[in-house]
């Protein structure tokens, strides 16, 4: 009798296993994440692979999640890795949230096997429970509000980070440079926190030559009223800027600069050659960024703020019919060897405000976090200002994981001051629980209430895990609180119950609807789950990073 290869069989697991292993799984994503939510949060440690290095400490669910490669059983895992690509989408989409959403997920979750196990109809739930959300959203759409000031920014920073001293930096910096403006995130010189801004907009490539250097002082060469031709092509022969040079000469231009991809050293030499100190200045930068797509959207940018028209090599452009009506002009313009920057181009001011617009409209319809960061970088660099935050600490390891911090903080802090802000500490979402009585009241279907009273006992479950982090005893912070009135919740760092919005703690509105939508949709989602099919020798997944045993 023939043998039969049981590694080719799959094995079937039905109901009720299929809820039991995919929670139990889960919920162990969550509660290591639970601990990181609030002010007061605890560390999760993850034992590296080389004996006598020091564990890696995260308060961060989303690298915390990510973190967690599989984890042991097969049903288990399904539900683990489930919330882990909740997690880690959310942390790449909008910075933030990921404890929120782990926390939601967990009630909503929790509470939905609970009523299917008695019964309940999975399809007819997540009906309602998508539903209820577009409920909640109305609900905190109606709360949110703007922020302005160099001080409601910094609250807002705090709110979000819990470093004081980073969220005054913070303020300061995005209430000069707006919610698009450049913001660069560098490892401190110094224990100490700095901030550098440059006005106008720069690029990571400078001057094609030190010859080129008129202050070496400063080490780099500054033009005012200056005319820039743009351009990527690629000049080997001197001749080929000869018409450049005449046509700038016929017109009086005193500076000019030549955005080109590459100069041989014959026409370097010759720009040198005729940069007269008095009468005539020529300089050459390479043309910005690296690839086909980023250099062409650079030089649409610099097209746009300065009024020029690029010369591409794509086409086959030449600057053999150059006009003085082709150059771009700017205010000031600088160089060095690694930079140079545009301060106040002379472009035509409604097609650079359509322009901007555009990059605006693409930025909001992108989720994509790679392509959406360098919108957000072209935009910050067409309105204008530009800063460097150069964050300090004690240790390499501070310094890192507060790095990391100021980088979510400003991914919450352009959503917020894109979308608004909402009461923080966990309020805004508790409020929505009088709309949810209320729909609750008039619901007539089984399924219909039980999700409304899902969804009622996970809006709570936010504000609850705060406190209980902070070391407080939920119930009775919640019998304060109902006490004190609408809009009022506890204060962690103060130790007592206050006016939410009156002392300045929000939180991103954008943030907490992403975590709300993702979380409730995907626990709704996986309540529909009835089967799971596993292979008996299923290949080893290549691990995102390093591999970690989870320690709680």
């Amino acid at each position: 009798m023939r043998r039969t290869n049981r590694s080719n069989f799959r094995r079937v697991v039905f109901q009720p296993r299929t809820w039991q292993g995919m929670h139990r799984g889960a919920m162990q994503i969550v509660e290591a994440v639970t601990p990181t939510l609030g002010p007061a949060p605890r560390f999760v440690a993850f034992s590296p692979e080389n004996v006598g290095r020091e564990p890696d400490l995260y308060d961060n669910g989303g690298e915390i999640a990510r973190r967690i490669l599989q984890i042991r059983g097969r049903d288990e895992d399904v539900g683990a890795m489930l919330i882990r690509d909740l997690l880690w989408r959310l942390q790449n989409q909008v910075g933030d949230g990921t404890a929120t959403a782990a926390v939601l997920f967990g009630a909503v979750y929790t509470e939905g096997v609970r009523y299917l196990t008695a019964g309940g109809n999975s399809r007819r739930l997540q009906t309602h429970l998508d539903a209820g959300i577009e409920v909640i959203l109305d609900q905190l759409t109606a709360m949110t509000q703007t922020l302005t000031g160099k001080e409601k920014l910094a609250q807002l920073a705090e709110s979000i980070s819990y470093d004081p001293e980073l969220s005054r930096y913070m303020g300061e910096i995005f209430d000069i440079i707006g919610a698009h403006g450049r913001l660069e995130i560098r490892k401190g010189r110094s224990r100490a926190i700095e901030r550098d801004y440059v006005e106008g907009m720069y690029w990571e490539r400078g001057l094609m030559s030190r010859k080129m250097i008129a202050d070496p002082e400063r080490n780099r060469t500054l033009y005012g009223n200056a005319h820039i031709l743009i351009s990527d092509l690629e000049i080997q022969h001197p001749q080929e800027l000869l018409p450049v040079l005449e046509m700038a000469l016929r017109n009086d231009v005193k500076s000019l600069i030549i955005i080109a991809g590459k100069l041989s050293d014959a026409a370097i030499g010759f720009l040198l050659a005729n940069n007269k100190s008095d009468d005539f200045h020529v300089v050459a930068v390479t043309t910005p960024e690296y690839g086909k797509d980023p250099q062409a959207a650079a030089l649409q940018d610099m097209a746009a703020l300065t009024g020029g028209k690029p010369f591409l090599k794509a086409p086959g452009d030449t600057f053999n019919k150059v006009q003085v009506e082709d150059l771009g002009q700017a205010r000031r313009v600088w160089a060095d060897l690694r930079n140079f920057g545009i301060v106040g181009g002379k472009g035509e001011p409604k097609a650079l405000r359509r322009h901007i617009h555009d990059i605006q409209k693409a930025y909001a319809h992108i989720d994509d976090p790679v392509p959406k960061e360098k919108l957000l970088k072209r935009l910050g660099k067409m309105m204008g200002g530009s800063a460097t935050l150069w964050v300090g600490a004690d240790t390499e390891m501070d310094m890192e994981r507060r790095v990391e911090l100021a980088k979510r903080t400003a991914s919450a802090m352009r959503l917020a001051m894109e979308e608004g802000v909402l009461p923080g500490a966990g309020i805004a979402l508790l409020e929505c629980r009088q709309t949810l009585r209320e729909r609750l009241a008039g619901a007539e279907e089984t399924d219909e209430r039980a999700a409304y009273e899902i969804l009622i006992k996970a809006t709570e479950a936010p504000i609850r895990t705060i406190i209980t982090n902070a070391g407080y005893d939920a119930s009775d912070v919640m019998a304060d609180l109902r006490l004190a009135g609408p809009g009022h919740g506890l204060d962690i760092v103060q130790g007592k119950i206050v006016n939410i919005q009156e002392s300045g703690i929000y939180d991103p509105a954008g943030v907490v609807k992403a975590a709300l939508f993702g979380a409730v949709k995907t626990a709704a989602l996986a309540l529909t789950v009835d089967v799971v099919v596993h292979h008996a020798q299923p290949e080893q997944a290549k691990p995102l990073g390093p591999t970690a045993r989870m320690k709680l």
